[in-house]
């Protein structure tokens, strides 16, 4: 039990610093002799509550995105019951081929984000727009960017913090802390229609227990990652989403 709440601690921490939080809690539950679909599910509901408490703990940096974040949510939201659909009906192995690709491009968009970042400051300022100006074509990129990495949460949840970051550094003219922030909000949408399909369709796979420790460990892990985490520098926290990331990729590919 102490063993599971503290694997529930450190994956809402690692959730609201960067995301992939699963790539602990789900190997813990496994070790531990859950089966991977009970472990899946169970975590999946537990990791809600650190969602919650990060997504919290950033709300001073949501502070001037809702009139983007207004088309962002609703995007989240329709990938998140999309992919909760696939879920049911696709092998987890269709996935689970492509993440680590899309793991690779979204580390690579978190280093190169202040490049492009400033490439398009440049170009903004030469068409006479201001910087922070947010063209149509841009958003409506960023709005089914959106869309597809809820869809991917909606399925696999492993890693959709990095993927969300990663985009939005490529297309927002944004602090990596603002975007952490509104990635934080954006996966607890697509973590909560997650966890609300799994509880629906195969609530009896759940083990509760399991997942009210890893709710009780991440509620308190969320606050903790988001106080500290907001206190990092930029670059700082662009080390950490990268550090993190490649362990991710690690595990991943030698699960596969």
């Amino acid at each position: 039990m102490l063993l599971i709440a503290l694997a529930g601690f450190g994956a809402g921490a690692i959730n609201a610093l960067v995301g992939s939080g699963t790539l602990i809690t789900f190997p813990t539950l496994v070790a531990l002799g859950y089966p991977p679909v009970t472990s899946t599910m169970s975590n999946a509901v537990g990791l809600v509550a650190g969602s919650v408490s990060g997504t919290w703990g950033y709300r001073a940096e949501l502070g001037g995105q809702w009139d983007r974040l207004r088309w962002q949510l609703p995007a989240s939201l329709a990938g998140a019951v999309l992919g909760a659909f696939l879920l049911l009906h696709l092998p987890e192995k269709v996935f689970g081929a492509v993440v680590p690709v899309l793991l690779v491009l979204a580390l690579g968009l978190v280093v190169l984000g202040p490049r492009i970042q400033s490439w398009a400051r440049r170009r903004a300022e030469e068409a006479g727009r201001a910087p922070e100006h947010v063209t149509p074509a841009r958003m409506a990129v960023l709005v089914l960017g959106t869309f597809a990495v809820g869809v991917y949460g909606g399925y696999f949840t492993a890693a959709q913090g990095i993927l969300l970051v990663g985009m939005m550094g490529a297309l927002l003219p944004e602090s990596v802390q603002r975007m952490n922030a509104a990635k934080n909000l954006l996966a607890l949408v697509v973590n909560v229609v997650a966890a609300l399909s799994y509880s629906l369709v195969a609530g009896h796979r759940i083990s509760w227990p399991v997942a009210g420790l890893i709710a009780a460990g991440s509620l308190i892990g969320g606050w903790v990652g988001a106080r500290y985490g907001r206190k990092l520098s930029p670059n700082g926290l662009r080390a950490a989403i990268v550090v993190v990331g490649l362990v991710g990729l690690y595990r991943l590919l030698a699960v596969a």
